[in-house]
C-alpha cells in the first residue's frame, strides 16, 4: 500500500502555529523575559535537578509544586492544577468543555489558538468581535451569553496581543450572569498588577490560568497552571495527559517559585521601560501604539509589513501581525531590555524617515 487515507476532517485547511521564530541579534517578538534566570536560582536548580531520580515517573500531579502554588494564593491543593505549559491547559479546556454539539464563546482579535484549539475539538466558535479600540464589547458578550448555549469562554487579561486587561467589573458581572465555564487568561498579569484571584471564592465557574512562561523566564521549560474550584480541577484531571509535566521541569517550578521574589526587580524593569517605549513610539510619526498592561507594545503604522523587514533586516524581530483579522497594519514588539529598545526605536524611525524622504523625491520628481 503507497497511500495513505486522509486525517480528521477538522483539520482541512488549519495552518500549525507558526510564531515565526527567526534567527536575530535583539529577539522581541515572542513576549519573553529578556533577563534569563540570575546565576543563584541557576545554581539551585542544579542542585535539585542532581537529585532527580531519572530512571521514576515523576509525580503525576506535580503536587509539592501545587502546594507551593496553592498556599501563595491562599488555596489548598485541590485548588491547583499544573500543566505542560498553559498550551496543554488550553487544550485540556477544549477536551472538557467542547466538542461536538458545544460552544465556545471567543473575543477576537486574542490568541490564535483558542479557536484552532475549539477547531481541533469539533467545537462551534462563536465570535463577539472586540471594538476599534480592541476593548471588549462587554453589552454584546453578556447579550449572547444569556442565550445559554455557551459552555466556555476565555477572557485574556491582558489581552494578547493587543495589551490592555479586561475590566475586573465587567469579569464579576460575566461570572454573575451565567453558569458558563470563564476562563481568565492571566498568563502576564504579573505586568498588570491586576488579578481576579478575588472572585475565585465565590464563583465556581472561574478557572484562572497563569504561567512561569513570562515573568519567571521560563519559556524554556514549559510549565503552567490554573486555579479553580476542586470540581473544575477534577474535570481537567479526567483529560490531561498522564505524566504531561517531567520530573526536571517540577523542581525547575519549584525552584524559581520559591525564589519568585528575586524577578520583582526586572518585573518592574520592564513596566518602566513599557511606558518609556510608549511615549518614545507616539513620538514617532505615523506610528500609532495601543495601551498595553503587559510586557509588550502593540502599534499600528503604514507599510507595516516592510517595517518588520526593515527592522529585521537591522537584527531587530518583532511580531507581525500586519495581515492578521481585525489587526491590519500592526506590529507587536515585545519591551526587551533598554538596549534592545533603543535599536527597535531607531529601526523605526529611521524607516518612517526613509519612507518620507521617499515620498519627498517622488514629489519633486513628478512636480
Amino acid at each position: 500500500m503507497n497511500k495513505v487515507r486522509q486525517p480528521a476532517p477538522q483539520l482541512e485547511g488549519l495552518v500549525p502555529y507558526d510564531p515565526k521564530y527567526l534567527p536575530a541579534e535583539a529577539y522581541l517578538s515572542a513576549n519573553e523575559n529578556p533577563r534569563d534566570v540570575d546565576a543563584e536560582v541557576r545554581a539551585d536548580i542544579a542542585r535539585r535537578i542532581a537529585a532527580v531520580p531519572l530512571n521514576r515517573y515523576p509525580d503525576p500531579l506535580a503536587n509539592r509544586l501545587r502546594d507551593l502554588i496553592a498556599e501563595a494564593n491562599g488555596l489548598a491543593r485541590e485548588n491547583v492544577l499544573i500543566g505542560n505549559g498553559g498550551d496543554e491547559l488550553l487544550f485540556d479546556l477544549a477536551l472538557a468543555w467542547g466538542g461536538p454539539g458545544r460552544k465556545f464563546l471567543n473575543l477576537p482579535p486574542t490568541f490564535s489558538v483558542y479557536a484552532a484549539n475549539a477547531r481541533l475539538t469539533n467545537t462551534a466558535c462563536v465570535d463577539v468581535p472586540r471594538r476599534d479600540d480592541f476593548s471588549i464589547d462587554e453589552e454584546a458578550v453578556l447579550r449572547r451569553l444569556a442565550a445559554g448555549d455557551i459552555d466556555f469562554v476565555i477572557v485574556t487579561s491582558p489581552n494578547n496581543p493587543t495589551g490592555e486587561r479586561a475590566p475586573l467589573p465587567f469579569i464579576e458581572q460575566l461570572l454573575e450572569a451565567t453558569d458558563t465555564l470563564v476562563m481568565v487568561d492571566e498568563a502576564y498579569f504579573e505586568f498588570s498588577r491586576e488579578t481576579v484571584r478575588p472572585l475565585l471564592d465565590a464563583h465556581e465557574n472561574l478557572v484562572i490560568l497563569r504561567t512561569f512562561s513570562k515573568a519567571f523566564s521560563l519559556a524554556g521549560v514549559r510549565l503552567g497552571y490554573i486555579l479553580a474550584s476542586p470540581w473544575v480541577i477534577d474535570q481537567f484531571a479526567k483529560v490531561r495527559q498522564p505524566y504531561s509535566v517531567d520530573a526536571v521541569s517540577q523542581v525547575v517550578g519549584e525552584a524559581v517559585f520559591q525564589n519568585r521574589a528575586r524577578f520583582e526587580p526586572g518585573i518592574r524593569e520592564i513596566i518602566e521601560e513599557r511606558g518609556r517605549v510608549q511615549e518614545a513610539l507616539r513620538a514617532i510619526p505615523g506610528v500609532r501604539p495601543y495601551p498595553s498592561d503587559a510586557n509588550w507594545i502593540l502599534f499600528r503604522m503604514e507599510g507595516a509589513d516592510a517595517a518588520w523587514e526593515y527592522l529585521y533586516e537591522r537584527g531587530v524581530l518583532v511580531r507581525d501581525f500586519s495581515h492578521a483579522p481585525g489587526l491590519e497594519g500592526c506590529l507587536r514588539a515585545t519591551i526587551g531590555t533598554p538596549e534592545q529598545n533603543d535599536r527597535l526605536l531607531a529601526g523605526l524611525r529611521a524607516f518612517v524617515a526613509a519612507r518620507a524622504e521617499e515620498r519627498a523625491r517622488a514629489a519633486r520628481a513628478s512636480a
